[in-house]
């Protein structure tokens, strides 16, 4: 079973599982509605395994009763990812925390169930890029977690803290069934759904839509493939020596060196943002495009930097290169007239 089927990230788990033949129970919350699941239909049509659709929702208690049943394996991947929100407690913390209550409710009242596969982040490792100054090496494990977001700073991080440490206590509560974790940076990559909504979609079409071209700010970002993630979930879910916590990133790079992957490839097609903007600026008009000043104190020109070899060791991880990722992405926006 697989929460969050029509997501960016689920959509290709769900080809994964599919191409290996097996059958995938997709609890979503309007079963009828064939235009949003026309994607996963589709990829149920070209291939062996078979899917199959309940009804439920993330935030009702016992909503996954009965797409559960029979599971062995089970992956969380819902969860918000918005940047701009009234109220954090509400649009991101409970969503987040509460939604891991409900599936874990139901993982434990499911006897079949073996295995959780919960999809985190690294942002549940790190809160800002200034704080991997005080780590050994400058670089955040599996063994760290992020002690400085907050409601006020960085809610989304803070969110994804509360809801990983949640999903332990109740694993920690039982024996039955056994709880890996992804932790991924950012992800890119084209979606199953070509016309997403995720925010890395929205990171990736700003820098050709020309809402950036006046200058990115020098933001660090850690970056892997949707389709490499996909890949590491599935066999967190399949290989029993897997355990504990997986940081899924590759390339580490500042936005600019990303843009011009770009400008290489597309040229002057696009209005791509070709210099970085000073900090002293991005921190005076932060606030009007919603960035708090914190926020750009402690991370526009700080490095980030992940070790990601238990990922390869344990997972047998072989990452593709961020060139193809980003450009792989810009492409689908452009055949889908995302971006113009």
């Amino acid at each position: 079973m697989i929460t969050g089927a029509t997501g960016y990230v689920a959509g290709w788990i769900v080809k994964e599982l599919l191409d290996h033949g097996l059958t995938v129970h997709a609890p979503v919350r309007d079963p009828n509605n064939k235009e949003k699941l026309k994607y996963l239909n589709q990829l149920a049509d070209n291939n062996h395994g078979t899917i199959k659709f309940f009804e439920a929702d993330l935030l009702k208690p016992n909503s996954y009763d009965e797409a559960m049943k029979g599971c062995e394996l089970v992956f969380h991947t819902a969860s918000p990812f918005i940047n701009k929100v009234k109220d954090p407690q509400r649009d991101l913390v409970d969503p987040a925390v509460n939604g891991t209550r409900n599936v874990l409710s139901s993982v434990n009242k499911t006897k079949s169930v073996k295995r959780v596969v919960l999809t985190s982040s690294c942002a549940a490792i790190y809160g800002d890029a200034k704080d991997m100054l005080d780590l050994p090496n400058g670089t955040a494990t599996e063994e760290h977690w992020n002690t400085t977001s907050t409601l006020k700073h960085q809610a989304y991080s803070y969110s994804k803290v509360q809801a990983e440490k949640e999903a332990w206590k109740i694993n920690k509560a039982q024996e039955r069934w056994d709880l890996v974790v992804i932790n991924p940076s950012l992800v890119i990559g084209p979606g199953i759904n070509p016309k997403g909504t995720s925010e890395s979609f929205n990171i990736v079409k700003q820098l050709g839509d020309g809402k950036t071209k006046s200058g990115v700010p020098r933001l660090f970002f850690g970056m892997n493939d949707v389709r490499d993630l996909a890949v590491a979930h599935f066999r967190a879910g399949f290989k029993p020596e897997a355990k504990g916590r997986h940081i899924i990133s590759h390339e580490n790079m500042p936005l600019l060196q990303l843009t011009s992957i770009l400008v290489d490839k597309y040229g002057n097609a696009y209005p791509f943002p070709k210099k970085e903007m000073p900090k002293w600026l991005v921190w005076l008009v932060g606030p009007i495009f919603g960035i708090r000043r914190k926020m750009v104190a402690n991370n526009v020109g700080y490095p980030f930097k992940v070790d990601n070899s238990k990922s390869k060791k344990e997972l047998n991880m072989q990452y593709r290169p961020v060139k193809e990722s980003i450009v792989d992405f810009f492409q689908q926006m452009i055949d889908n007239n995302v971006v113009k």
